[in-house]
């Protein structure tokens, strides 16, 4: 059972981290996405431990699964998961492994790592919530959140969802794209312009900046798709 965390505020999170040990942690990837998925759980999504099984919640999906580190720091600080339990990350008896779990990890919503799967599998969810009609006591839809590495944009099965997402007018779906310069091939124009051409709605932010982030993911954006591209190079 989840408890709530000792740890619990953003200046905690490296020491969260720092309890997994050893040397699998694939620390800039993890690092990478810490101020994105801090800032979404803290100030953006409709997801708690009590109601991480409603079925009108916020869902967030790690695509970018491969560096859990960050995520399982901030479902600790959140509640999702208990402190002690990132100690023995991905030891033989641990829940915690090198890629997220759905089944063994609360509050994960995807198993992840396989690049390329994030991003369809989010656009499956939105459309199965907006076929629902679900809704929240306040009137307002559930929102479905996916995290993307730029790299993980080279996959053909990104370029599909994202050409079905911007036909359909999913508007309960959100990629943020973690913009690390990683990519091999790129595009032209960059990345927004990407989404631009299949009818998302896109924005670009410094992938540190808190109030920026926050703003890019609440800022009203019409009957489209969102995407937002936070940028984590050296000079962000």
């Amino acid at each position: 059972m989840p408890t709530t965390a000792a740890l619990t505020r953003y200046a905690d999170l490296p020491a969260l981290i720092g309890l997994m040990e050893g040397d699998e942690k694939h620390g800039p990837a993890a690092h990478s996405t810490l101020d994105v998925v801090w800032v979404l759980y803290d100030r953006v999504l409709d997801v708690a431990p009590a109601t991480a099984d409603d079925p009108a919640r916020d869902r967030f999906l790690l695509s970018k699964g491969h560096g859990p580190a960050a995520y399982y720091a901030v479902l600790a600080a959140k509640g999702f998961l208990d402190v002690s339990a990132l100690r023995g990350w991905t030891a033989f008896d641990s829940a915690l492994g090198h890629h997220p779990d759905r089944v063994l990890v609360p509050g994960v919503e995807i198993g992840s790592g396989s690049l390329g799967h994030g991003l369809p599998l989010a656009l499956g969810t939105a459309l199965g919530l907006r076929a629902q009609g679900l809704r929240r006591p306040d009137g307002t839809a559930p929102r479905t959140v996916v995290l993307v590495g730029d790299g993980e944009l080279d996959e053909g099965s990104n370029h599909e969802a994202i050409a079905a997402a911007g036909r359909l007018d999913v508007s309960g779906l959100t990629a943020v794209v973690i913009d690390n310069g990683s990519s091999s091939h790129g595009w032209p124009g960059g990345i927004a312009r990407r989404f631009e051409a299949e009818g998302w709605a896109t924005r670009e932010v410094r992938g540190r900046d808190h109030d920026a982030l926050h703003a890019a993911f609440t800022r009203p954006w019409g009957d489209r798709p969102l995407a937002v591209v936070a940028r984590v190079r050296s000079a962000s």
